[in-house]
């Protein structure tokens, strides 16, 4: 049966409104109007205060150039979390792929940066991890990153137990909170906030394999069949680095739990603030796209090193995450309104947790302008994944333990184990 027109055009209108909420533009948009509002001193929840935004960029540069004295900064991506204290982890996991060749080397890397990506949320101040082989404790996102690692490297993602290191529909499908506990180490004295979120998140993104064949392979679907995919998008071994989000926020939009949806549609990680007014149904809503966007920084060296440039990588946005974000509060660059906002929870889709991201968004286009100004260099140079890594993130969390015994963002989220 089809669809009457009425029908059509609103199916239509819907498909073209998930599109827009899923691009950087609109990402850069609506967090560009409630930063509009703080420079005119009419934000709700925060006053902004542009004379400090230098100092802010000045402690960045400073933690560039102590950490890349040569200026060599690598991308923010999930692959720096492998490679801290002196030891290169996925270097030693990548033996088991010697035999490979380079397109399933990189299916490999596919497999454990999305698994390892949306298992990462905020771990909380109570857990952490000892890694056994180094002998070594971690706490954070360091911890969340090897306690990920370690779970891949045992084939706890993969059905096939002669093929351990991958992550597939089936095995993922099977994750429960029993599996993340046991394999983060968690217990009564080791609590790790969101874990039953993060169990779900697997389990849905096992569904979500199974429903994109197009994406993920009809029989056997793995993560790392994305690779492929992203691989016959390129044009003469180019692909820009929109594309490796828009693949990602469709290929995954149904593992987001309880969230916005447009004509049936999940849309992730974006929210309501009564101050975005629009016509039709993108009114009131603020993307982030904070998770995905980190993929997508974490896809960029596989698809490298398989031969593949990618372009067009500071058209992506800053991560509107509390490292980011509490750099800029800690900094004094942005200040609540309600002093008493630092000591209550505060839910994800809070107006003030909304502002504060989206104020981050932007003040980090200002921080990367101010340092490449700085350093005279250009955004081809030091895109602003580099910023982020070298950088506003390092920063951020410089600041926080200098602020806070627990090294805490300033603001206390409440978050389930999917978005910070």
């Amino acid at each position: 049966m089809s669809l009457a027109p009425v029908e059509t055009a609103a199916a239509s209108s819907d498909d073209a409104a998930v599109a827009w909420l899923r691009s950087p533009e609109a990402i850069r948009a609506r967090c560009g109007e409630l930063f509009a509002l703080a420079r005119d001193g009419r934000s709700t929840h925060f006053r902004y205060r542009p004379e400090r935004l230098e100092g802010a960029a000045d402690l960045v540069l400073t933690v560039i150039r102590e950490s890349y004295p040569d200026l060599a900064v690598p991308y923010h991506s999930r692959w720096r979390h492998f490679e801290f204290d002196g030891m290169d982890r996925w270097a030693g996991l990548s033996a088991m792929l010697d035999d490979a060749d380079a397109a399933e080397r990189a299916r490999a890397r596919f497999d454990l940066a999305v698994v390892s990506v949306l298992l990462d949320a905020g771990a909380g101040p109570d857990w952490s991890y000892r890694e056994t082989a180094a002998g070594l404790v971690h706490r954070r996102s360091e911890g969340l990153a090897v306690a990920s690692l370690d779970m891949f490297a045992a084939g706890r993602f993969s059905s096939d137990p002669d093929s351990p290191v991958r992550a597939d529909a089936d095995a993922l499908a099977g994750i429960d909170n029993s599996i993340i506990a046991e394999s983060f180490q968690v217990s009564t004295e080791n609590p790790l906030v969101g874990l039953e979120g993060r169990a779900g998140l697997m389990r849905r993104l096992g569904g979500a394999l199974r429903a994109k064949p197009r994406v993920f392979a009809a029989e056997a679907p793995r993560i790392g069949n994305l690779y492929d995919y992203l691989a016959g998008q390129a044009q003469d071994v180019v692909l820009p680095a929109r594309r490796i989000l828009e693949a990602l926020l469709d290929a995954f939009e149904d593992i987001w739990p309880g969230r916005i949806a447009i004509g049936g549609r999940n849309l992730g990680d974006v929210w309501r603030h009564s101050a975005i007014r629009a016509e039709g149904p993108t009114d009131g809503l603020v993307p982030f796209h904070k998770l995905s966007q980190w993929l997508s920084y974490s896809l960029v060296e596989p698809l490298e090193e398989a031969g593949i440039r990618v372009t067009g990588l500071d058209e992506m946005t800053g991560l509107a995450e509390y490292r980011n974000g509490g750099l800029f509060m800690d900094m004094g660059v942005i200040e609540p309104r309600d002093p008493g906002l630092v000591s209550r929870p505060l839910a994800i889709d809070a107006e003030p947790v909304v502002e504060w991201r989206a104020l981050t968004v932007c003040l980090l286009d200002e921080t990367a302008a101010l340092i490449r100004d700085k350093l005279g260099l250009d955004a081809e140079s030091l895109p602003l994944a580099k910023v982020l890594e070298g950088g506003t993130w390092a920063a951020g969390r410089r600041i926080a333990r200098e602020k806070r015994a627990d090294g805490g963002p300033p603001l206390t989220i409440a978050s389930d184990g999917t978005v910070f």
